[in-house]
């Protein structure tokens, strides 16, 4: 929704929240149900009203636990029948500098201010331990906002009794402890009030009147910050970035000025500005956001500006490049196409409002942000939150390299007229087993990613695969696939349930990368050498249709199994009754 995308007016959607809600709900859109427990040292009424219009833009849809006023550390650490029986999915603490109430004095010696803060570190550190060992969900932490105020003025910042100081230094804490445990992420209002202006966040008389930690106006910018992460953890993140030329990586029209008078570099104030924000977008690159090009161009004038002497990027860094006169909208259909991945997953960048406008009216879902100047390129796309990272991992930093690496699969492809002989020709090998400790991040990535081959469309957090995993009543498969062209990394689960002699299919998925290459017949083999090892001697798979997996509707089918029951929704259960000696169904992947 356009009311909701950054830059927006807070004070419109304060207003008008309600009616923005029943404009989302009726939408005819897929949303995942998310249990959300907010647990404020502050009022957080607004904040969750603000909260639940973002997340249901964002295809998730929250229902709400509310903490009493000031109640967070209670209802975490004693016992809560009302929190527990709502059994979140996530958990959110609002807290914020005035929850802090034993700051140094100045008469205090260095070793009683250390003591200060470990008290204060600790009073934190037990509830959230506390929490993961009750609810085993995410957790995201406010980090503590600086004071609207300097008792020691600029020496605030370097005294072990500033207020400053000592902030700084229990943020720090909390990042440490972000570091060393998994689904604990931090909300860093820190940068927030900065952006926002830390005076009018933090003024007081909010507080005073309503006990809300930041002023009115500010909680939309929150509830966003908030929704990044959320969506984020649950794999709503977007994939690729698909980018203009003229005008948006450099200044001037290539095929009128010529590369020679292009601004880009340092030569100009523009050209300055133009190379931050290449390099910018090529940091977003070794995140794992894909890079294409979508320009009204001659192929060999885009090819010449890319080329440029100054220029960051270059045509190696991008996985595919349309510079034709196509309408662009066509153009971004055919990348999603070739890329495999659906079209809202992209973020269209372009300096041309008439652009954007038809993109926009043409491809549903997508995001076409308004950028504004060159100067707010970076600050509106970072802003946005379209790539919020909240787990990094070796297959995100080599994305780009797996998709250029499949875009030579398809070019080989194209040389053999035989299918099965071109999928030996790859030279595939495969390492599959149960879930693994390495693997728990991407494993839970996946699940929240992947959406056209995941056949019931289960979201799962790290901590339930990790529950998962070490819960002997269910087999857990993952599947790694590498070729000669190069390492795809972990793109295909399967979670399963045993119930006496009958394995219930809770979860089979794979990453679109690897779509047609057997690894499917790779992972049944392995489910069914299992099975048989397990005393299992039926499996039961589930299917539950939903606007994006259409193309997986007959998988069973294809894998022998025979149609038990189908409901006029189209949710199919499947069995498959394992013989006696049954007959491997891969033969081009050697499974190691």
């Amino acid at each position: 929704m356009r009311e909701l995308e950054y830059p927006f007016n807070s004070e419109y959607i304060l207003k008008k929240s309600k009616s923005i809600k029943k404009q989302l709900l009726a939408e005819q859109t897929q949303r995942v149900p998310k249990k959300i427990a907010v647990l404020g040292g502050s009022t957080t009424h607004d904040i969750i009203r603000m909260l639940e219009v973002f997340l249901l833009d964002n295809g998730i849809s929250p229902s709400f636990y509310e903490s009493e006023y000031g109640m967070y550390w209670q209802d975490a650490m004693f016992e809560n029948a009302k929190l527990q029986e709502f059994s979140p999915d996530i958990i959110y603490i609002h807290t914020n500098n005035r929850n802090i109430t034993d700051y140094p004095s100045i008469s205090d010696s260095a070793e009683e201010v250390e003591q200060k803060l470990e008290n204060v570190y600790h009073h934190f550190e037990v509830m959230w331990e506390r929490l993961r060992e009750t609810y085993h969900c995410p957790i995201i932490q406010n980090n503590f906002e600086l004071p609207f105020y300097r008792i020691l003025g600029n020496k605030d910042a370097s005294d072990i009794h500033g207020r400053i100081r000592f902030l700084n230094r229990l943020n720090e804490k909390l990042y440490r402890y972000a570091e060393t445990h998994d689904n604990f992420f931090i909300n860093d209002i820190q940068y927030l009030s900065a952006c926002y202006g830390l005076d009018k966040w933090s003024d007081p008389f909010f507080w005073h009147m309503y006990k809300y930690a930041l002023c009115l106006p500010a909680i939309p910018y929150l509830a966003f910050n908030i929704s990044n992460i959320i969506k984020s953890i649950y794999g709503k993140n977007k994939k690729a970035l698909v980018l203009d030329l003229d005008n948006t990586l450099w200044g001037g029209i290539v095929g009128d000025d010529g590369v020679e008078n292009l601004e880009i570099g340092q030569e100009t104030s523009m050209g300055q500005v133009f190379m931050e924000f290449q390099n910018y977008v090529k940091e977003q690159k070794k995140l794992g956001v894909l890079l294409n090009v979508n320009s009204k161009n001659e192929y060999e004038n885009a090819l010449a500006g890319l080329n440029h002497p100054d220029g960051i990027l270059k045509p190696d860094d991008f996985i595919i490049i349309k510079a034709n006169w196509e309408p662009k909208s066509k153009n971004i259909e055919e990348i999603a196409r070739e890329l495999n991945i659906l079209p809202e997953s992209m973020v269209f960048v372009d300096d041309n409002p008439a652009e954007r406008e038809i993109v926009k009216s043409q491809i549903p879902g997508s995001a076409v942000p308004e950028i504004g100047t060159p100067e707010q390129y970076i600050r509106i796309l970072d802003h946005s939150g379209f790539f919020e990272v909240t787990k990094l991992s070796e297959d995100d930093m080599h994305r780009n390299e797996m998709y250029q690496a499949n875009a030579l699969r398809a070019k080989q492809q194209n040389s053999f007229a035989d299918y099965g002989e071109y999928l030996k020709s790859l030279e595939m090998k495969a390492q599959i087993g149960p879930f693994e400790p390495i693997y728990m991040a991407r494993i839970a990535q996946l699940t929240n990613k992947s959406n056209q081959f995941n056949l019931t469309t289960r979201r799962f957090s790290q901590s339930d695969i990790e529950s998962i995993a070490g819960d002997p009543s269910y087999l857990t498969f993952y599947g790694k696939l590498e070729d000669k062209f190069g390492d795809n990394g972990v793109v295909t689960v399967v979670i399963g349930r045993k119930e006496g002699a009958t394995l219930h299919l809770e979860l089979w998925l794979m990453s679109c990368r690897v779509l047609k290459r057997d690894m499917e017949y790779a992972m049944m083999d392995c489910v069914v050498e299992a099975c048989q090892k397990a005393g299992i001697h039926t499996i039961l798979g589930y299917y539950f249709p939903t606007a994006k997996n259409a193309m997986v509707k007959n998988f069973y089918e294809l894998q022998g199994f025979i149609k038990e029951s189908e409901d006029e929704s189209g949710n199919a259960v499947w069995k498959y009754e394992i013989p006696d000696i049954y007959e491997k169904k891969n033969s081009v992947i050697d499974v190691l």
